[in-house]
């Protein structure tokens, strides 16, 4: 019986480890064969001639970075800025699941939770027409305020360079609210029932249960996705800031990947473009490993 409880065992690992190749497949195929086109940050490509005929120019284009350092410096102060506004708003996921798990409507809930989630499936170019609607010149909002002698003359939200940060992060928060607090959800789901029980009966009230029990139950896990956010400070993506990008705005919304996207497929330097990204990936790397340590001497656990 031993055996063949071993040989099960075994059969399944088996066939979880065929289930996982797929996924693999994936990663390796979208992750690291792309790393084979890191070649051209080290020669003079142009479009249509065969890699290995174009001129060698070893490092001449990270150099160019350092060269050109008001243009990238300009980028990372963009990217930086609303990286740290994000992370401020990392703990909203977690305050929003932790208090819609507390409504006792089971109903109520699952409405809330749907409706939170359904902005992270619609596209950027969609709510760029929303908040178009919104907030431009002839925008709802403007004609509000106008006709309630709120304001005098109308403002262009998309359009104020002042607020761009700030307006792009609530964009942000408020598309992938609900979606972030999945997670949560599921953490909190794991937090054993009888602590709450015990609680309950030596008198504990619903904010020292969240503040006692809950709180601490998510913590875990609320550091481990703080320690990713700030690995990847420098990744903020390009489909948000390419849709609401104008030449209003254009020197506070351009980030580090919407600039690699520009260099490469409009200015089409795509040498440049390249040497850009590796020295993004490089710095995200070194972010990762150094909150790693971080966290495994306060917290005496690591991420990788």
């Amino acid at each position: 019986m031993i055996q063949i409880g071993r040989f099960r065992l075994k059969k399944e690992r088996f066939i979880l480890t065929l289930l996982a190749v797929p996924f693999i497949l994936f990663v390796f195929a979208f992750s690291y064969v792309p790393l084979f086109g890191w070649i051209l940050a080290f020669v003079n490509y142009k479009p249509g001639l065969n890699i290995w005929d174009c001129d060698f120019k070893g490092l001449f284009y990270f150099k160019l970075i350092f060269q050109d350092w008001n243009k990238m410096a300009s980028v990372l102060k963009n990217t930086l800025a609303m990286s740290f506004l994000g992370l401020v708003c990392t703990p909203l996921p977690a305050i929003f699941a932790i208090f819609l798990s507390e409504l006792p409507s089971a109903r109520f809930k699952k409405v809330v939770q749907t409706l939170t989630t359904i902005p992270n499936f619609i596209s950027w170019v969609i709510i760029y027409a929303l908040a178009y609607a919104l907030f431009s010149t002839e925008g709802v909002v403007n004609q509000l305020l106008l006709q309630a002698g709120v304001i005098e003359t109308a403002g262009n939200i998309l359009g104020n360079s002042r607020i761009t940060w700030v307006f792009q992060t609530i964009l942000n928060v408020w598309k992938v609210l609900g979606w972030n607090a999945i997670i949560y959800f599921a953490a909190i789901a794991g937090i054993d029932s009888e602590l709450y029980d015990a609680a309950s009966v030596d008198g504990a009230g619903r904010f020292h249960k969240i503040l006692h029990i809950t709180v601490p139950g998510i913590s875990s896990t609320f550091f481990v996705l703080l320690l990713l956010q700030v690995s990847n400070m420098l990744s903020l993506g390009i489909d948000q800031y390419l849709a609401f990008y104008n030449s209003m705005v254009a020197d506070k919304i351009l980030v580090l990947d919407l600039y690699v996207y520009r260099l490469g497929l409009i200015t089409q330097d795509y040498s440049y473009a390249t040497a850009v990204g590796i020295f993004k990936s490089l710095v995200s790397i070194i972010l990762l490993f150094s909150v790693n340590g971080i966290s495994k001497k306060l917290r005496g656990e690591s991420l990788v």
